[in-house]
């Protein structure tokens, strides 16, 4: 990503509707997966935010390749982190009971998504699971993507695809961000129509991401539609949505 959205992401990682909205949807997923004692890795883990959540549930460890990153989850008190790429983890095979990879594959610095979820699988133990998550759809590209440096979105069926050829045997598979799809798709396509008239260059300079701070009832509104969904997903599975995840295991 370019360096300032590290900064961005810090400053309201632990506060924004889509994180914490996102990681009430990581736990309904792992459902009866998440207990005390783990040792887990969070592969990408950006400014640590993630790490600590997940650091509930046992020993968390984090790996991203970017040296901001590093410098945020030092600022977090955080010291169980690797400067590494998920194409090369930096820990032996079998290490891991839960690993997880939060929009880290999709990014132009995994030139190879599948040998980046058979790198995570390698690390998993016997029944480990892994929790995956992309962004969803390469119709809703839009100047977000070019700000953080999206390779792709994917479909789900190609995110399961990927995972199973990983090695891996999928477990559940969905869309989440649902409730607030259409109003993001629209937005999108008319950030799209807007643009059109510019070169793309100037538009990939001036790419500014959606990580950043919202009126305060907007993020309460946002956070509620994804608790909706963190309680809808601990029973079935959505069939659209702005981010495709996986939940699979080491046979």
């Amino acid at each position: 990503m370019n360096a300032a959205e590290y900064e961005a992401m810090y400053r309201v990682e632990d506060t924004l509707w889509w994180y914490t909205g996102m990681r009430r949807i990581g736990e309904a997923l792992l459902d009866g997966r998440l207990r005390p004692g783990l040792r887990i890795l969070d592969a990408g883990c950006g400014t640590g935010g993630n790490l600590q959540w997940l650091a509930r549930f046992g020993t968390a460890f984090g790996v991203d390749l970017a040296p901001e990153a590093m410098r945020f989850c030092t600022k977090r008190g955080l010291t169980a982190v690797a400067q590494a790429s998920v194409l090369t983890l930096p820990y032996p095979d079998r290490t891991f009971d839960l690993v997880t990879s939060l929009d880290v594959i999709y990014h132009l610095g995994v030139a190879d998504d599948v040998a980046a979820l058979r790198e995570l699988a390698r690390v998993l133990r016997p029944a480990g699971a892994l929790l995956v998550r992309v962004p969803a759809l390469e119709q809703l590209r839009s100047a977000h993507d070019a700000a953080v440096h999206t390779r792709q979105r994917y479909s789900l069926a190609e995110l399961r695809r990927k995972v199973a050829a990983a090695g891996l045997r999928v477990r559940r598979a969905t869309y989440a961000n649902t409730l607030l799809f259409p109003l993001a798709a629209a937005t999108r396509l008319v950030g799209r129509i807007a643009g059109r008239g510019r070169h793309a260059d100037d538009r990939e300079a001036g790419a500014q991401s959606d990580v950043h701070e919202v009126h305060p009832l907007l993020n309460r509104a946002f956070g509620a539609a994804l608790g909706v969904e963190a309680t809808l997903l601990s029973r079935l599975d959505l069939p659209v949505g702005l981010s495709a995840l996986v939940v699979a295991e080491r046979p």
